[in-house]
């Protein structure tokens, strides 16, 4: 008799994008003190692939460990001999021949990307009705960030975060993939909603196959996106990533309604500040409708946003109103603005947490967005749920970065997972995007990533919360250790648990250090389909604007998402809006002065850019954070 486990009736992928990794901080060699890093990824991938090893024990009954066939000795391959202790080694000399049965995730290793400046829903988002400037300017700064530092200078213009932000010549890749690879993500998954599903463009993995149908889809990409607004930039983010998936849903499939929760430690400022945006145009539109002008030709895109953050953490910790305010709205069809946020708290024992936290408040994300869709059509075709997925308020993560306390159990990220899912199965045909934001410790991500996918999956009878038990994290971590010549080992093959030996196996097979290091040539990357459909009404901006801040006389804006606030200094004061439009909303982003840091975080200073800057040069400013001990000593591994 079989002891295989019934075909998830949801298939599940996750998209992996090597120019992702060529986002790098170049101010100098010294990067110890950066969080933000392409190393993030790694880490990422061990954890998706300790879930997949996991997940297909659960699903075939066994691994597919056995389909491996050895190659010729290494006297007849003219190759050096082994070291038997180490399995990666062993392991490359393998033949890997792909598990003809069906495996309950699917890897897509996408190749797509977006023009930043000819993307319709880049535009959407980021865009200007007079011009691209700050899109160009972004192109612009990343493009000369080599030479501004070669100069003594830095190659983020004064008046943004210099703490928070950073940029190398090959930024622009990794920013142009990580927005490709979502919208590559969104129409994988309508597609498959509507049956008309067929091979993707991007090059996929060979283990396990690709199957062609997606309906949840786990997206591993960075930079961040969350907390960048319309043309600010700040926190990691230069564009934002889940508002621009939900733009290309709008604009090619014609999704109508769509639904973002997000559960990274900080608040999404800069998605919520959009989120206004884009329903106050579509509630204007109503307005002028029901006044009796004429109807738009397509129904205007309306966004629930539900946050569940710590409001004591970046970039509310500086104590300033609009901001704090901001990440402390509730408000539900008034306006036409559906958001709810919601504050982490301590807990006291698992029981408190899952008993009174989740239950009773962070569930209320939920709750909420269940509202917004029965008040606003019920389930349809036109609804599309996205997570932005951050993995910071982790248990496991640096004390540095969650040193308020604010923390959830790695188990949150599967049952949050599942949550989702069954509000997606209800309401919107299934369909899930989740999009990683935050993160940075290598358990956290670990362990997020692996309950997160595990959640994911159709399959939730067979998932254990032990496979994410610091011992089995110290298991994964030992095996995945970085070994010379960049490749993870573990003992002899035969003497390890099948479940770690097949984590490694895909582990090494995903984390390809030369497509890590390399990225793919732009001219063979795919362009996500341009849309004939419209963008919405914008503001105009001048050619000529400064990028940077200039403070204004005009009234104080609406606390409800902090809008129209800039700062100056150590100021903040209100912005004038645009002209030639109404209604503009824009996020205050934090932009920390000498005393303030990264999400979380405290600078200290400048330090030498050691790169091939000549003697004499002033100090360029450089990203520089408290970071706590190595979660994975005290936890006793």
């Amino acid at each position: 008799m079989s002891t295989e486990t019934a075909s998830p009736s949801k298939r599940s992928a996750i998209f992996l994008q090597d120019a992702c990794y060529q986002h790098q901080y170049i101010r100098s060699r010294d990067v110890s003190a950066i969080v933000e890093r392409p190393e993030r990824l790694r880490a990422v991938t061990v954890g998706l692939s300790a879930a997949i090893a996991r997940l297909e024990t659960a699903f075939h009954g066994t691994t597919s460990a056995n389909m491996n066939v050895p190659l010729p000795p290494a006297s007849e391959a003219e190759e050096e001999p082994l070291d038997p202790d180490d399995l990666a080694a062993v392991m490359g000399r393998m033949k890997i021949i792909p598990d003809s049965r069906p495996s309950p995730v699917s890897i897509v290793r996408s190749q797509a990307s977006v023009d930043l400046l000819n993307d319709p829903a880049v535009k959407y988002i980021h865009g200007d009705v007079d011009g691209d400037v700050y899109l160009e300017d972004l192109k612009g700064w990343a493009r000369d960030s080599w030479d501004k530092i070669r100069n003594g200078g830095s190659e983020i213009p004064e008046g943004l975060a210099q703490g928070d932000l950073y940029l190398c010549p090959e930024s622009m890749d990794a920013i142009q993939g990580a927005v490709g690879t979502v919208c590559e993500a969104v129409d994988r998954v309508v597609a498959s909603s509507r049956d008309t599903g067929g091979p993707s463009s991007a090059a996929s993995a060979t283990l396990p196959t690709q199957d062609p149908a997606v309906h949840r889809a786990f997206v591993a990409i960075r930079p961040p996106g969350h907390h960048c607004g319309e043309d600010t930039p700040s926190g990691f983010c230069f564009v934002n990533n889940v508002a621009i998936g939900a733009a290309h849903a709008h604009l090619k499939h014609g999704v109508n309604r769509v639904v973002i929760l997000d559960i990274d430690l900080h608040h999404g400022n800069g998605t919520q500040s959009i989120v206004w945006q884009i329903n106050e145009e579509t509630y204007r539109q109503k307005l002028e409708s029901d006044a009796g002008a004429p109807s738009p030709e397509r129904p205007g895109l309306q966004v629930y946003y539900g946050s569940i953050h710590d409001i004591l953490s970046y970039p509310c910790e500086d104590g300033k109103a609009g901001l704090i305010q901001a990440a402390s709205v509730s408000l539900h069809k008034s306006h036409g603005q559906y958001i709810e946020n919601v504050h982490l708290q301590e807990y006291t024992s698992e029981e408190h947490f899952w008993n009174t936290l989740y239950t009773q408040e962070y569930s209320k994300v939920l709750r909420k967005a269940e509202e917004f869709l029965d008040g606003t059509g019920g389930p349809g075709d036109d609804v599309m749920v996205f997570i932005s997925c951050g993995m910071d308020a982790c248990e496991h993560e640096y004390e540095s970065m969650s040193r308020h306390n604010r923390k959830v159990p790695t188990g949150f990220y599967h049952r949050f997972a599942r949550d989702v899912c069954a509000l997606s199965d209800r309401y919107a045909q299934g369909r899930v995007v989740s999009v990683l934001e935050g993160g940075y410790s290598d358990r956290a991500l670990i362990s997020g990533a692996m309950a997160h996918l595990s959640g994911l999956v159709d399959m939730d009878a067979v998932v254990e919360e032990e496979w994410w038990s610091v011992e089995n994290l110290s298991k994964i971590e030992k095996a995945t250790k970085k070994r010379r010549g960049g490749r993870a080992s573990v003992g002899t093959p035969g003497t390890t648990e099948p479940w770690l030996e097949r984590t490694l196996e895909l582990f090494n097979s995903l984390n390809s250090p030369g497509q890590a290091k390399q990225g793919t040539p732009a001219s063979s990357r795919t362009l996500v389909p341009p849309s004939s459909m419209t963008l919405r009404q914008r503001k105009t901006r001048s050619a000529g604007a400064s990028t940077s801040p200039t403070p204004s006389a005009s009234p104080s804006p609406s606390p409800a998402n902090a809008s129209g606030l800039q700062r100056t200094g150590s100021d903040v004061q209100p912005k004038a809006p645009r002209s030639g439009g109404r209604g503009n909303v824009k996020a205050e982003l934090m932009t920390p002065s000498s005393s303030t840091g990264t999400e979380g975080s405290t600078s200290s200073g400048s330090s030498e850019a050691d790169l091939a800057v000549s003697a004499g040069l002033r100090k360029v400013p450089r990203v520089v954070l408290r970071l706590g001990p190595d979660p994975s000593l005290s936890a006793g591994s």
